[in-house]
């Protein structure tokens, strides 16, 4: 197992996170998983015996169950030096403060996810999602203070716009707090949107990259197929509804060029696209989750693969994405003053 810095920060992480989302099945997380706490502890030793040292949860998934789950868990691995990362932004009640990224619900959600855990300190505190409601030098504020008090020691942010990142690192420098170490964001060979500007900035300002669903949902796993039903047991069988496909062809397109990859080198579909996103620039963590040993198994291996130069082109060639404006212009006439972040979006080396 590779370890890379998180951002700017001198905490390494493990390039494989273990993603909770399916443990514990309450609510609309259902469709996802439904692990209980037997099976979690052995996907959890699993994952830490391959070098996984990141824990990535959310307040949301489950209702809180999840963060239950992996607090029981780690009563008994404190030893074992694995991180925790959580979220804060959606809906954890009826009330009108009960969601967003004000003050009040930043700290009141840190207090409960420090209940649910089971732990004095969150080593990395992330906002699930933007709200434009809440003026950014609050949120901001309110990560400083819990930073400070010893019970969050880095803060990220996720789902946010590349000028949203900017507005809230422009306000932490603005007032020295503490700005965002990583973003987690989705990011797969399906959806490279992220190149356009998210990749850029995070590699501009020396944020670390998570990305989330890095197999969109199960879709790149090798076992969806052009002209299939969807598997039994699948999310997308279930009825989740992430990520939108809005080109199928092209999506059965590069299915059918990573299960050619993965055929001719022996391994699986699910590690050829893992593998793939490893090599993209700003990716310090790829999240892998799963409901069985065997599709977490499989995914770890994906940390030892190492993708050729003819696979990476064949892959980046199916997946690339049309040029926007104004990315095309900025190719045509401007690429003797690019630096290295510009340069990212067109593959090319600074």
């Amino acid at each position: 197992m590779e370890y890379r810095l998180l951002g700017r920060s001198g905490l390494k992480v493990s390039t494989l996170t273990m993603g909770t989302m399916t443990f514990g099945g309450k609510g609309a997380f259902a469709k996802v998983g439904a692990v209980g706490l037997s099976e979690a502890a052995r996907l959890l030793d699993l994952c830490i015996d391959a070098g996984v040292n990141l824990i990535d949860t959310a307040d949301v998934y489950s209702e809180g169950l999840s963060e239950e789950i992996v607090g029981d868990l780690m009563q008994e691995r404190k030893d074992k030096g694995v991180l925790i990362a959580t979220k804060v932004r959606f809906p954890m009640g009826a009330g009108p403060n009960d969601r967003g990224l004000s003050r009040h619900h930043i700290i009141a959600g840190c207090e409960a996810s420090l209940r649910r855990l089971k732990t004095e300190t969150i080593d990395l505190y992330q906002v699930h999602q933007w709200d434009g409601l809440t003026p950014v030098e609050e949120f901001m504020e309110a990560l400083d203070s819990l930073v400070r008090a010893g019970k969050v020691r880095y803060v990220g942010c996720s789902n946010f716009s590349a000028w949203h990142v900017m507005k809230a690192l422009g306000a932490a420098a603005a007032e020295h707090r503490q700005r965002f170490v990583s973003q987690q964001i989705h990011y797969t060979l399906e959806a490279r949107e992220a190149e356009y500007e998210l990749v850029p900035v995070s590699l501009d300002q020396g944020l670390g990259i998570l990305v989330w669903s890095p197999l969109a949902g199960g879709l790149l796993s090798g076992k969806h197929r052009r002209n299939a039903a969807a598997p039994e047991g699948t999310r997308q069988l279930a009825g989740w509804t992430e990520p939108p496909i809005r080109d199928e062809n092209r999506l059965w397109t590069i299915v059918d060029t990573l299960v050619d990859i993965a055929d001719g080198r022996g391994v699986s579909a699910a590690q050829v696209a893992l593998a793939w996103l490893l090599g993209r620039p700003g990716v310090t963590s790829v999240v892998i989750g799963g409901r069985t040993e065997a599709q977490f198994a499989d995914n770890l291996k994906a940390a030892d693969l190492q993708l050729s130069e003819g696979e990476r082109k064949r892959l980046d060639e199916v997946s690339a994405l049309p040029l926007l404006y104004p990315y095309w212009h900025q190719l045509q006439t401007a690429k003797d003053r690019l630096g290295p972040a510009d340069l990212s979006l067109f593959g090319l080396a600074p």
